[in-house]
């Protein structure tokens, strides 16, 4: 007997949204990004989707008049989110600096997706990316058969920005050779890139800038020249000032990426979140949150990022191999892993913490036998 096949709007190829482990900004935010276009009545820039107001509105989270909801992407000083979309609205490049985890990357693609409506014109800095990566290269099967031409170029996504007025992004900058990224200069102070072997050029059009991150860390491995720099203005991403703030940030990405993998929702695992934070940020600090007792800081970053990674694991824990409660016992293997990087120094200041943090904490009974059991 014949076979039916129920109709699908998924064409042969392509991707299901729905599907998708982890959508671009513009794709899982895309609801949102409609809502505030219909509402912004405010001035735009050239090519840019929203107007500056509303590209901050984005980031930062709002209730429209219309009652829709927009939520926050970005906790932190509004201030620093209002500079950095200035900073688009202008000539020069944004550079968003920070230690690991402070989400610069979240802010890079965010900012990207309000600003273009696509944020995946992107350069992944690694010590191996080539100047082709950022300005263009060649196929060469057409160059072979038919020499230099337009139709033999491959554009990098700086070329494809710039040509449609777009925003491109760098990820880890200062990773990237310097003599890589100084092919960023001309591109970012004349706004035109050379293209010696047609003699030709392509010109920026109105509506392209640059968004690069770099970590404070990596201080040394490939600084920028005071050339390059100063064709970016730099805008710092500071750690969360408060537990409060960071048990905040922890709690929506967890929720967010736990939707994303059907995972059940937590009860009560606000106060599991507390905890690993609260642990993150003392190491990280190298005091105790009352200030009486000094710490040694291991040699990992402890961000916030790596709290969401451990409560998302303990999630995980809870809800495949536990009766889907955070417990001490689903996040404390997570948390031993983010503290000791080495196995020999960072041990041993782990379990100074725990005995003489955590073991004398009210509460945190259960917290020390879990992370004693995993440390032994």
């Amino acid at each position: 007997m014949p076979v039916s096949v129920e109709p699908t709007s998924v064409e042969a190829g392509e991707s299901d949204p729905t599907e998708e482990l982890r959508p671009h900004a513009e794709d899982a935010f895309a609801h949102e990004l409609a809502a505030l276009a219909a509402q912004d009545d405010r001035p735009r820039p050239a090519r840019w989707k929203l107007s500056p107001w509303a590209v901050a509105t984005y980031l930062l989270g709002g209730t429209l008049p219309d009652g829709t909801v927009i939520t926050p992407k970005y906790v932190g000083p509004r201030r620093i989110v209002e500079v950095a979309v200035t900073t688009l609205a202008t000539d020069r490049a944004l550079l968003l600096l920070g230690v690991p985890g402070t989400a610069k990357t979240w802010v890079s693609e965010h900012l990207a997706a309000a600003v273009s409506g696509d944020s995946t014109l992107l350069v992944q800095g690694t010590a191996g990316t080539p100047e082709e990566a950022i300005r263009y290269g060649w196929n060469y099967a057409q160059l072979l058969a038919h020499g230099p031409s337009r139709d033999a170029l491959v554009p990098s996504p700086v070329m494809r920005a710039m040509a449609e007025g777009m925003t491109a992004r760098v990820e880890e900058l200062t990773r990237i050779p310097a003599d890589v990224q100084d092919t960023l200069i001309t591109i970012l102070s004349e706004k035109t890139l050379p293209i010696p072997e047609l003699g030709q050029e392509v010109q920026a059009v109105r509506g392209f800038n640059l968004i690069a991150t770099a970590n404070d860390r990596d201080r040394g491995v490939n600084d920028l020249s005071s050339a390059l720099r100063r064709r970016f203005n730099t805008v710092v991403l500071p750690l969360p000032e408060s537990v409060e703030a960071e048990v905040d940030i922890v709690s929506r990405r967890v929720d967010q990426i736990g939707r994303s993998l059907e995972l059940p929702a937590a009860p009560d695992g606000i106060d599991e979140i507390r905890r690993v934070v609260t642990v993150f940020r003392e190491l990280r600090d190298g005091v105790t949150s009352d200030g009486r007792t000094k710490l040694k800081s291991p040699s990992g970053t402890l961000s916030t990022a790596e709290a969401i990674s451990v409560v998302t694991n303990g999630l995980a824990l809870a809800a495949h191999f536990g009766d889907g409660v955070l417990r001490p016992g689903d996040i404390a293997a997570g948390i031993l892993g983010a503290v000791v990087r080495d196995p020999a120094a960072d041990r041993v200041i782990w379990q100074e913490y725990l005995e003489a943090v955590v073991r004398e904490r009210d509460g945190w009974t259960d917290f020390y036998r879990a992370c004693r059991e995993v440390s032994a």
